[in-house]
């Protein structure tokens, strides 16, 4: 088989008929699907990237005209994608993870060398082998499967977010070749990206922390999110997306045509096909909801109806009774100031409680409390809820004097 053509149409169309029989055969559910979606797109992104790293470090080359991404055959990447991810996920969803990944790598193994001339391999094509292996089949595997059984939530929501960063970023960037500006012209870039990109992240956190979901359509949060970015605006990760690309617009004007795709899929499919079942799962709270918070333009002061919350700030330390004063004179929505002596806990930290069961302490606190004075202190709440910002932050306070305290002794501060 030294036919190009027929190695490609091979490459593609078989993995295809496999899923579409394996589908027949077997017929998944929503979180099945979801699954499915989820592993063949990790394998998307992974491959891609183990494929030019490949053609660089001469694992392999590609002898092939067209349909070339990257010097890629598009064809071969979205067929191996499906045999490495929609495939087992739906397949061989009960089956030993490892028996799955030994049947998939010898079969890569055994396939691999009969694709020349399209791929001709190197002396060391084994490394590009291996490192397929651990970034695309056996992740997208671990994804599949927490994705069907709704376990690991926190990896799952990790996963997507390097998924989404990557294809729509990470991607387009390196396509259109704006990684290549001058330094100081990507400095100026990554600090005018910061605002639509933390948002965006803090809006999968909201998902994921208070709704218990992801943004997956067939992964989606257990209940109505209308906390964090959802509190100044109905589509943030949508939003976050679209403000990203006008920024990259500078450095690239085919960004901007990216931009109008976003709104346009945002307030056209996408809002036809969410609104109808968020109707359908929430009914009048989801009415409400969409009565009052804009769907593309923030509102500069959250939603009345985000869940209510309470802040515990000892009242018998002078600087903590004053962070408690200065939230109150800007009038926070939904949340009530409280004395700090009067929780049975005997809290030691400014405490954040809402009515969902989110409990914060100390800076994180703080950052909550944020997000329901008004816009510009939210985006700082949620830089401050980043991942390792929180943590450096506190160490940073307590380092200061702003450590823990016993409660109720007056003069010691208590956040």
């Amino acid at each position: 088989m030294n036919d190009p053509a027929l190695i490609r149409n091979v490459a593609l169309f078989v993995p295809m008929a496999a899923v579409w029989i394996a589908a027949a055969l077997r017929r998944p559910g929503q979180r099945d699907i979801a699954a499915m979606i989820v592993a063949t797109v990790w394998n998307l992104l992974a491959l891609a990237v183990v494929n030019v790293v490949a053609v660089g470090a001469g694992w392999w080359t590609f002898g092939a005209k067209g349909a070339l991404v990257a010097g890629v055959p598009a064809d071969l990447l979205l067929g191996w994608a499906l045999l490495w991810g929609a495939l087992p996920a739906c397949a061989a969803r009960a089956q030993p993870i490892t028996l799955v990944v030994a049947v998939l790598a010898g079969l890569d193994l055994t396939v691999m060398p009969l694709a020349e001339p399209v791929v001709v391999l190197g002396k060391e094509w084994l490394y590009g082998e291996a490192a397929a292996i651990g970034l695309g089949l056996l992740p997208g595997l671990l994804l599949a499967r927490w994705t069907a059984a709704d376990r690991r939530l926190p990896w799952r929501v990790s996963m997507q977010v390097v998924l989404a960063g990557g294809l729509m970023l990470g991607v387009p960037i390196a396509l259109t070749g704006v990684w290549r500006q001058p330094a100081w012209a990507l400095g100026l870039l990554a600090q005018l990206l910061a605002v639509p990109l933390v948002s965006g992240l803090a809006a999968v956190r909201e998902f994921a922390v208070s709704g218990r979901g992801t943004p997956v359509p067939y992964d989606p949060p257990k209940r109505l999110v209308t906390s964090g970015p959802y509190a100044y605006v109905r589509n943030p990760m949508q939003s976050a997306m679209a403000g990203a690309y006008l920024v990259l617009t500078v450095a690239d004007l085919r960004f901007a045509a990216a931009a109008l795709v976003c709104v346009a899929y945002g307030a056209g499919l996408a809002s036809w096909h969410e609104g109808a079942q968020l109707l359908a799962r929430y009914g009048a709270g989801w009415t409400a909801y969409r009565a009052h918070v804009r769907a593309w333009l923030p509102h500069v002061r959250p939603y009345a109806g985000l869940p209510h919350a309470d802040v515990y700030v000892a009242a018998t330390c002078d600087r903590c009774a004053g962070v408690g004063l200065w939230i109150g004179r800007r009038r926070p929505v939904a949340l009530r100031i409280r004395s700090a002596e009067s929780h049975p806990a005997g809290l030691r930290r400014m405490t954040y409680e809402r009515a969902d069961g989110l409990r914060a302490q100390g800076v994180a606190a703080f950052a909550h409390v944020a997000q329901h004075l008004h816009l510009g202190w939210a985006v700082l709440g949620w830089f401050l809820l980043l991942p390792g910002v929180g943590w450096f932050a506190q160490l940073c306070a307590d380092a200061f004097g702003a450590g823990p305290a016993r409660p109720g002794v007056a003069g010691e501060r208590a956040w």
